[in-house]
């Protein structure tokens, strides 16, 4: 918590004025300060018999909706082990720990370069365990998971996005280079990494299923980066602040609106099913009626009503789940 002093300092800080630094190499931490996550990412060494991790914190949400697949993006080195391994098996699990002095060390370890798969795994502390992907096709080949870790995204290489799929590991990467995924420069690779599993320990599952509070919500660091040539710096996670949504209600008249401009002929709602959807914020309404049109289409159902809501409502859930 923040004591008066430090309120006081922020205050002060508020009020000063703005000065520009020069974007260069690396500027998200050079240039900036920037939250990231604090991530080991595991992929398989070249004969498949060893799971190495890096430490990584470039790695976001690409394909979040309306895609074929949802997906993450990873920016590296094209050199590192774990642009190799996903060159090579076009397989990594993401592994999202919790904060300690002693994690962290272990996450700055892995994060050195130069060091061959055996060499980083040889004193690393965390144990290992096989992943969903490897239970669900036990014959194949996938890096394994860290048991210690919060959460998990077990991905896999999508190489056909900006026509990757021939990219092979080498010594050094001539031009031409990839837009956006594979090999991107000289020295860097962008991974557009698809989604296949989330894994998460049962408090932070009930969380996202049951609802979030200040008890249950996953307690995850935010990594600053390398900064000063002498140092990583991480914050520990701080139990954050809940704000309700604004309640700002569409009318009728607007659902309706939106219904009509749905274009549909087959599916209609009813005025009780209409008034259960005002308090869906404006730019999600055309996805929420097109889902329940979905579910109608699926259901043989002409008319929309407040049971058929409620089993459109109860069938997101169970997907939720």
């Amino acid at each position: 918590m923040y004591n008066d002093n430090d309120i006081k300092h922020k205050e002060t800080i508020m009020k000063e004025q703005f000065k520009e630094v020069k974007a260069v190499d690396n500027f998200y931490q050079a240039s900036s300060f920037f939250p990231m996550p604090l991530t080991l990412i595991g992929t398989l060494n070249e004969d498949k018999t060893l799971t190495s991790f890096g430490a990584y914190s470039l790695i976001f949400p690409y394909y979040i909706a309306g895609k074929e697949h949802y997906a993450m993006i990873l920016e590296c080195r094209n050199s590192s082990n774990t642009a190799k391994g996903i060159l090579r098996h076009g397989k990594c699990t993401i592994n999202f720990l919790p904060y300690s002095k002693k994690n962290f060390a272990q996450h700055v370890d892995c994060g050195f370069p130069g060091d061959t798969p055996e060499e980083k795994m040889k004193d690393f502390k965390f144990h290992l365990s096989d992943s969903k992907s490897k239970e669900l096709d036990p014959n194949g080949d996938y890096p394994k998971i860290i048991d210690e870790a919060l959460q998990v995204f077990e991905c896999s290489w999508w190489k056909e996005l900006d026509n990757a799929q021939d990219d092979k590991v080498q010594e050094e990467y001539e031009p031409p280079y990839h837009y956006f995924n594979g090999i991107t420069s000289k020295f860097g690779a962008h991974f557009i990494l698809k989604i296949d599993h989330i894994l998460i320990k049962e408090p932070y599952f009930d969380a996202i299923i049951k609802g979030a509070n200040k008890k249950n919500f996953c307690p995850l660091p935010t990594n600053w980066g390398y900064r000063d040539s002498k140092f990583f710096w991480c914050s520990d996670f701080e139990r954050p602040d809940a704000i309700g949504i604004p309640d700002r209600e569409v009318d009728v008249s607007s659902v309706k609106y939106a219904i009509d401009r749905l274009g549909v002929d087959d599916v209609t709602f009813n005025d009780d099913a209409m008034k259960m959807l005002v308090k869906i914020p404006r730019p999600f309404l055309k996805l929420v009626l097109n889902g329940c049109v979905d579910w109608a289409h699926q259901n043989n159902v002409k008319v929309i009503g407040t049971e058929e809501m409620a089993k459109i409502n109860e069938a997101r859930k169970k997907k939720k789940a």
